[in-house]
């Protein structure tokens, strides 16, 4: 009998311990989507690809965050101060964080070496980072990169103690706090690294965590998991108990569908059932725009041309660097009909005509974008018909017997895009049809969905391309430097009958002077001369901002984090699922009211 009573006894445990498993499972808070663009690497200190960094936003802080707000927070340094001149910072970090691996044991604690050794990564040449220009803030990050000195002491970071960290950089530096927002600046444990090599970052087992997120589970071209970080620091600020992500190489055309049969959490709407949603009175209710970034978008002419002979690279080559030919493509590019691909309903608000965004930064009040010479392609419409042909006329005759015509016009767009793909064939039709077929033939071609940067773009298999770029600290130079030599565009410096006095190609000495300038007014000025010449010289066509859209998600964007530089507003940190969908109508109170809160939040952070 005393058998069969302790017998019971453990069944009635069990039976309980498995509703209470139930009832853990049942209220766990999951976010679902799906992709097609697979990450390459995890290693995040070598990334510069949003898709792959977005995934280390959730696994590794950072020095600083920001609040809903766009207000800079404590991460792993508790507080900060710098010199006078804002050319050597301390910080002091948190005690107690730890780094766990993939099944969240604890391997060692976060200390400011941890910082050194991640830099030092960053700047080694070899690593090949895709960042290592932004770090060359840092007191002779660029000499050690460059192999001019190879004693990384002399570089400007320094771990005073386990816990006191400073930076010395090669001027005044006043907008690095949001530097630290991006991953070149994130920490690496060392030995852990040595131990790994050239295997860091290739798998959830090769990687080491200290976010909010552990990479649980990482299948490529299947699923991967991020799981809530039990011994996050800020572990109650994390809301969302697990990122599933779901692969999908056609995820752009289920997403909407699965969106409907409850199997994914978010969905970006296609602009071609979006009259469908709608017209539809229940589905109208799941959908509201996207948020807009300052992401900025352009079309990018290649002066270094890679791709096969049967686009004709060389007779490319002749007619770009014919600067009447790149202005009968810069005024031929009617943007609006274009952004009917992304936004048919209100097209013009999304435009951008130059490639730092509005509203990005200002001068005593002014807008960057405001100031002379950008203002005047600021305030006015590129796309001019009678412009674009008239410069057509004198690029044919000044060609006459050097290029071949009509000028094959290789134009890639990623498979995984629909709207992408859509605007390539109304672009293609409508520069066509306005310059004439005896003129360009504009080859429009599927490039791959997953790799499209490293396989497309920075490789320069492409004539004429939309790109894009994101900004990496409060400066206009994190919009001039990727167009610098070793930038990652279109290689202006190759144009011919650009070459300064000195050797240098005219958009360098530009940019070089703006960042030696230290009176901001005159930093600024100069940036916008720079980039002006980019504009005026038509080496590449401003288009429109980020952010672009329509989405069905359970998310509310304003609960997020919000930085207009870094890695920030990738973060699910804060963040909670919605009853609900937000619908259009939610949408814009909610942004107007976070509009408002914003501009309180600002100028209370300012006093």
């Amino acid at each position: 009998m005393k058998k069969y009573l302790l017998f019971l006894l453990a069944c009635i445990v069990m039976m309980l311990t498995a509703c209470s498993d139930d009832e853990e499972t049942k209220d766990e808070s999951v976010f679902r989507t799906v992709y097609s663009g697979e990450v390459k690497t995890l290693n995040y200190l070598k990334t510069s690809e949003t898709n792959e960094f977005a995934v280390a936003a959730n696994l590794v802080d950072g020095l600083i965050e920001y609040d809903k707000y766009g207000i800079v927070q404590p991460g792993l340094a508790e507080s900060w101060e710098t010199n006078e001149d804002a050319s050597v910072w301390t910080f002091r970090l948190r005690k107690g964080v730890k780094w766990v691996d993939h099944e969240g044991n604890e391997v060692a604690e976060v200390t400011a070496k941890d910082f050194v050794d991640g830099l030092h990564y960053v700047l080694d040449a070899k690593n090949e980072s895709s960042t290592a220009w932004i770090a060359t803030v840092v007191k002779n990050g660029n000499a050690f990169y460059e192999g001019e000195i190879t004693d990384f002491s002399q570089v400007g970071v320094k771990a005073l103690d386990e816990y006191t960290l400073e930076y010395t950089l090669e001027g005044p530096t006043p907008y690095f706090l949001s530097m630290l927002n991006y991953v070149c600046f994130f920490p690496v444990y060392g030995e852990f690294l040595a131990e790994k090599g050239d295997s860091f970052g290739t798998s959830k087992e090769n990687l080491l965590y200290n976010g909010s997120y552990i990479l649980t589970e990482f299948e490529p071209q299947n699923k991967r998991v991020l799981t809530k970080n039990p011994t996050y620091w800020d572990h109650e600020n994390v809301l969302i108990d697990k990122i599933e992500y779901k692969y999908n190489k056609e995820a752009a055309t289920v997403a909407p569908e699965l969106f409907l049969r409850g199997e994914v959490d978010e969905a970006a709407i296609p602009t071609a059932i979006l009259d469908d949603w709608f017209k539809d009175s229940e589905k109208k209710e799941l959908i509201r725009q996207s948020r807009s970034n300052f992401y900025s978008y352009f079309y990018a002419l290649n002066f270094n041309p890679q791709f096969d002979a049967e686009y004709e690279p060389e007779n490319w080559k002749i007619a770009v660097n014919n600067k009447n030919f790149r202005k009968s493509l810069f005024h031929a590019l009617d943007r609006v009909s274009a952004m009917l691909t992304d936004e048919p309903y209100n097209p013009e608000s999304l435009l951008n005509n130059t490639i730092t965004p509005k509203n990005f930064v200002d001068i005593d009040g002014v807008d960057y974008t405001q100031l002379e010479p950008l203002a005047k392609f600021t305030n006015n419409d590129s796309f001019n018909p009678d412009l674009a042909l008239e410069y057509k006329e004198k690029a044919m005759a000044e060609l006459q017997g050097k290029a071949t015509f009509p000028v094959k016009v290789l134009m890639p767009y990623n498979s995984g895009m629909p709207d992408w793909a859509n605007r390539s064939q109304v672009i293609e039709q409508q520069m066509e049809n306005l310059l004439g077929k005896d003129y360009i033939d504009i080859i429009v071609y599927a490039g791959p969905s997953t790799g499209f940067l490293g396989e497309v773009r920075r490789p320069g298999k492409f004539a004429f391309m939309e790109v894009n770029w994101g900004p990496d600290y409060a400066d206009p130079s994190t919009y001039t430097d990727p167009f610098t030599i070793g930038g990652t565009y279109n290689k202006p410096e190759l144009a011919e009958g650009y070459t300064d006095t000195n050797g240098q190609p005219i958009y360098e000495n530009m940019v070089n002077k703006a960042k030696a300038a230290i009176d901001f007014a005159e930093r600024y000025e100069l940036f916008a001369e720079a980039e002006a010449f980019l504009i005026e010289e038509a080496f590449v066509v401003p288009y429109k901002v980020g952010g672009t859209g329509y989405v069905a998600s359970k998310l509310n964007p304003f609960d997020a984090q919000y930085s207009p530089f870094g890695v920030t507003m990738e973060k699910f940190k804060g963040q909670k699922l919605l009853d609900k969908p937000m619908n259009n109508e939610e949408f814009k109170e909610a942004k107007a009211q976070w509009e408002k809160e914003r501009a309180e939040a600002l100028a209370k952070a300012s006093q």
